[in-house]
């Protein structure tokens, strides 16, 4: 293995096992990062190709609901599966929750904090606090490292209303 693609692999574990906010149990091996995109550059991550017609939603709440808290959130998605963070495998992914963000940069693994909630253990249904309030939603599918997939699979967003 040359200096390159131990570089790039130790970088995408690095970054695996701080982007999870959750208590999933990433798995990562060397070879699972040794692309021929990486060994040219080492700082650019693998995009994991999204399927033809994929698409993420919400079931719950609705564009427009006014909500209580706790609230309560369902996840949908048709075409890929939901599988734990870390786990590589061919149409798959886990959620990502933005709360009152833009989108984040696709290149890169999805930021944690506290308005992008990663589903790491394949969650796909969720209940969050938030203040009195209008608030945005919207939902990034994430591959095997947290990075949105090519092309990225990202929810209409939708306002709530917090009462």
């Amino acid at each position: 293995m040359n200096h390159s693609s131990v570089f790039a692999s130790s970088l995408a574990t690095v970054l695996i096992l701080s982007a999870c906010s959750q208590n999933a149990e990433p798995v990562v091996s060397p070879e699972s990062v040794s692309e021929p995109e990486i060994a040219a550059d080492p700082t650019v991550l693998p995009r994991s190709a999204s399927a033809a017609g994929a698409s993420v939603f919400f079931i719950t709440p609705a564009d427009g609901d006014t909500v209580s808290n706790p609230i309560s959130i369902e996840f949908g998605i048709d075409g890929m599966d939901i599988v734990k963070a870390g786990v590589e495998q061919p149409s798959s992914g886990h959620h990502h929750l933005m709360i009152d963000t833009d989108l984040p940069d696709f290149s890169l693994p999805i930021p944690a904090d506290g308005q992008h909630v990663h589903f790491g253990d394949g969650s796909t249904a969720t209940e969050i606090t938030l203040p009195p309030g209008q608030h945005t939603l919207q939902m990034l599918l994430g591959d095997h490292f947290h990075i949105p997939h090519d092309p990225a699979l990202v929810s209409e967003p939708i306002t709530i209303t917090v009462e």
